[in-house]
C-alpha cells in the first residue's frame, strides 16, 4: 500500500513547520521518513543539502532529535539521568559524561522548566511534565532539527501551551528548525510559520495558515462542516468544527 505519493516540499532553516491532516493521511509516516526510521521506496530526502542515506547514524543523531507519539516512561530513571541520556550521540562508545555534558543537561532542564524535577523519578511525573523532560533530553543533543509527532496529545490546555511555548522559544532563541505533527488546527495556526495539509497521502495545500485553513480545503479533507473566523489573538484563521445538529 502506498502511504505517501508524489510528496515534495522543503522546510526552511529556523522555521516552525506544522503537518496537519485527518487520521490516516500519512502524517506519522512522514515524520518517520524524515527521522530515517523508514526508507522511502522511491525518491530522496535531503538534510542540509545532503542525501539522508549518506549520513552516518551517529552524525545524524547529533543534529536531529525525534520526539515520537509514545515514549516509554515506566523505567525507574530520575529526570536528570533521563535528560543526560541526550548526550549519548556526542560520546564515544563506553565514554562517560563529562562536566561539560552535565552543564549542557542542566541548561536544557532550565530552558524546559524541569530543573526543579531533577531528582524525581520519571514514572512519578504527570504527562505534561514528562513531555517537557523529553524535550529537555532532545535539547541536550543540541540539535539543528527537532521532529515531533503530536507532542501535546492527551495533555490539558495549560500543559499544551507550556510545551508549545518552549518549542517556539527554542526556535527563536537557538534557531532550531521544528517540524511538528498536530491534530489541533488552532494551535497549528498560532505557532506554525507554514502548514502542510496532507490528505490521502498527498499534499492538499502548503503555505501560511491563512492559505491552508480555508473552509473549502478543511471540509474536503475532514469531511465535516467548519466555521472559519479570525483568531482574537493573532491575524490567523480560527477553525471550529460544526456539529450536525447546528447545521
Amino acid at each position: 500500500k502506498v502511504v505517501l505519493d508524489q510528496i515534495s516540499f522543503s522546510v526552511n532553516e529556523g522555521e516552525f513547520f506544522v503537518v496537519i491532516g485527518p487520521n490516516g493521511s500519512g502524517k506519522t509516516s512522514l515524520i518517520k521518513l524524515l527521522a530515517g526510521l523508514v526508507t522511502p521506496k522511491e525518491g530522496t530526502i535531503s538534510l542540509f543539502g545532503r542525501d539522508l542515506k549518506d549520513w552516518k547514524r551517529k552524525q545524524f543523531t547529533q543534529v536531529v532529535a525525534l520526539l515520537p507519539q509514545q515514549i516509554p516512561s515506566e523505567f525507574p530513571f530520575r529526570v536528570a539521568e533521563t535528560v543526560l541520556m541526550g548526550r549519548a550521540p556526542h560520546l564515544r562508545s563506553w565514554e562517560m559524561e563529562k562536566q561539560k555534558d552535565r552543564e549542557i543537561a542542566q541548561e536544557a532542564m532550565i530552558f524546559s522548566g524541569v530543573e526543579h524535577l531533577a531528582d524525581r523519578y520519571l514514572h512519578h511525573l504527570s504527562g505534561g511534565e514528562r513531555q517537557r523532560v523529553f524535550i529537555a533530553q532532545a535539547l541536550c543533543r543540541q540539535p539543528k532539527l527537532l521532529l515531533l509527532d503530536e507532542p501535546t496529545a492527551a495533555l490539558d490546555p495549560a500543559h499544551q501551551v507550556k510545551i508549545l511555548d518552549v518549542l517556539d522559544r527554542l526556535r527563536q532563541d537557538r534557531g532550531v528548525t521544528i517540524v511538528m505533527v498536530s491534530h489541533d488546527l488552532n494551535q497549528a495556526a498560532l505557532y506554525g510559520n507554514r502548514l502542510l495539509l496532507l490528505h490521502r497521502g498527498n499534499i492538499e495545500r502548503l503555505g501560511p495558515p491563512s492559505q491552508v485553513l480555508t473552509r473549502e480545503e478543511l471540509e474536503k479533507c475532514y469531511q465535516c462542516s467548519f466555521l472559519i473566523d479570525e483568531s482574537p489573538i493573532k491575524h490567523v484563521p480560527r477553525t471550529t468544527p460544526i456539529p450536525l445538529k447546528y447545521l
